[in-house]
């Protein structure tokens, strides 16, 4: 009996282990796309059936407490921390994806348009100007 309670046991946390995101609410690391490395931790919620990113953890930024220096002055997340600052605003449902918001990328205050979907587990973030456009993936965090 206490074999087959350890085999299911086993079992389950192999499966729960193995399950994959469909959703990008929750928590992501984004990625560098030079270096590899984990930059930030970035939880995503749902207000009002849309989708908000919220940075909750810098790893390795250029100075400690970083502000965004580079936002425009008009934007209200100017001179404002980073960490705990909202990145992600007003992503809508269309299918399997989500657009129609913006994202910022406090390291050069630009902000673009965004589209989010999960693929494989993980979230594809991409941001465009124009028809131009840049896809990170970001990997699950929790």
């Amino acid at each position: 009996m206490k074999n087959l309670f350890l085999l299911s046991a086993g079992l389950l946390m192999t499966v729960a282990s193995t399950a994959q995101r469909t959703s990008p609410i929750g928590k992501w690391k984004s990625v560098d796309d030079d270096t590899g490395k984990v930059k930030s931790v970035v939880e995503i919620t749902e207000e009002g059936g849309k989708l908000f990113g919220k940075i909750l953890e810098l790893f390795d930024p250029p100075k400690p407490n970083p502000i965004c220096e580079e936002c425009d002055k008009d934007d209200p997340r100017f001179e404002k921390p980073v960490t705990g600052m909202t990145i992600i605003r007003n992503m809508v449902k269309d299918d399997d994806e989500w657009e129609d918001g913006d994202i910022l990328d406090p390291e050069n205050g630009k902000v673009y348009r965004c589209k989010l979907w999960v693929e494989k587990g993980k979230l594809q973030v991409r941001g465009y100007i124009a028809f131009l456009y840049r896809t990170q993936e970001w990997l699950p965090a929790d």
